[in-house]
């Protein structure tokens, strides 16, 4: 090429060759350390499972779900019976009935209630 500064890159400088061969280098990799979070990557252990108990409305939720867990409409289910029931479905039969912590099901009594419709009659809709 005509440029002397691109020449000069390709030209052998013999004192830093010299200086070059004099380097050592020596690697070695660290030991191998155990981290906390290191068995995420592992196959996790296979989670218990049961079915579960959807009466009438079977088709519109999972079939089954993880042991201390419920799906929507099983709590809605049981929020229901509850109110509807509360001497028949306490705390303790719901969470013997569906595998939960007793403490989980008072939390889910206490917090949440379940809608519910009224219907006005019908001479006082024209006031509303």
């Amino acid at each position: 090429s005509d440029r002397p500064d691109i020449q000069e890159i390709y030209r052998k400088d013999d004192r830093l060759l010299t200086l070059l061969k004099d380097v050592y280098v020596e690697s070695r990799d660290p030991p191998a350390q155990v981290k906390d979070g290191g068995g995420e990557h592992l196959p996790c252990k296979q989670e218990e499972k049961r079915l579960t108990k959807l009466g009438n409305l079977g088709d519109l939720d999972v079939q089954k779900v993880p042991k201390g867990k419920i799906s929507i409409v099983e709590a809605l289910t049981l929020l229901n019976n509850h109110k509807l029931h509360p001497q028949v479905w306490t705390a303790e039969k719901i969470a013997v009935e569906y595998s939960l912590e007793l403490k989980e099901v008072n939390s889910l009594l206490e917090f949440f209630i379940p809608f519910a419709v009224q219907e006005f009659p019908k001479e006082t809709r024209k006031a509303i």
